[in-house]
């Protein structure tokens, strides 16, 4: 059975009743619309294959969709386009699609909210949190400052927020 609006928001309200930080919460639920039916380009399959994709979620030109086709069942939520013909009709690359709904918002829309921070690990160790939140692009020009500065120890852009 195809899935339909009713079923992606209840996955949706599913994954977005496990997560703490109400920020998180208010900020993807500021983006969400309701799922839009999309039939989109499948370009690993016959010239012209098409499969249909739910969109979700938008901002800046792109989103978050829905497709049980294509990476689906395993990997149903991926990162596409809503903006200019060509690239809103295509259903992407592989390494765009996720398990969950929540790991396609972290790889997208979560890097204008300031839940980021640097994480620090040495060899064998565990990472720990050597800043406050900010920013992904903040957070991600400490990470290199650092990286080269201690090229010892390893240094990641993350967040506790999901």
């Amino acid at each position: 059975m195809e899935a339909d609006p009713q079923s992606i928001k209840a996955l949706i309200a599913a994954e977005l009743s496990c997560v703490a930080d109400k920020r998180v919460v208010d900020f993807v639920a500021q983006r969400l619309v309701e799922p839009t039916r999309v039939l989109r380009i499948w370009h690993y399959g016959d010239p012209g294959q098409r499969f249909p994709c739910w969109t979700v979620l938008t901002s800046h030109g792109e989103g978050i969709a829905y497709c049980e086709h294509g990476f689906g069942p395993h990997r149903p939520w991926g990162l596409v386009w809503t903006e200019g013909d060509d690239l809103r009709q295509s259903i992407g690359q592989d390494s765009e699609w996720f398990d969950t709904f929540l790991q396609a918002v972290k790889e997208s829309v979560l890097a204008d909210l300031p839940v980021w921070r640097v994480f620090q690990s040495a060899s064998g160790s565990s990472p720990q949190p050597i800043t406050e939140e900010a920013d992904w692009n903040t957070t991600w020009k400490e990470v290199e400052r650092l990286r080269t500065e201690n090229p010892a120890m390893r240094y990641d852009c993350e967040t506790t927020a999901l």
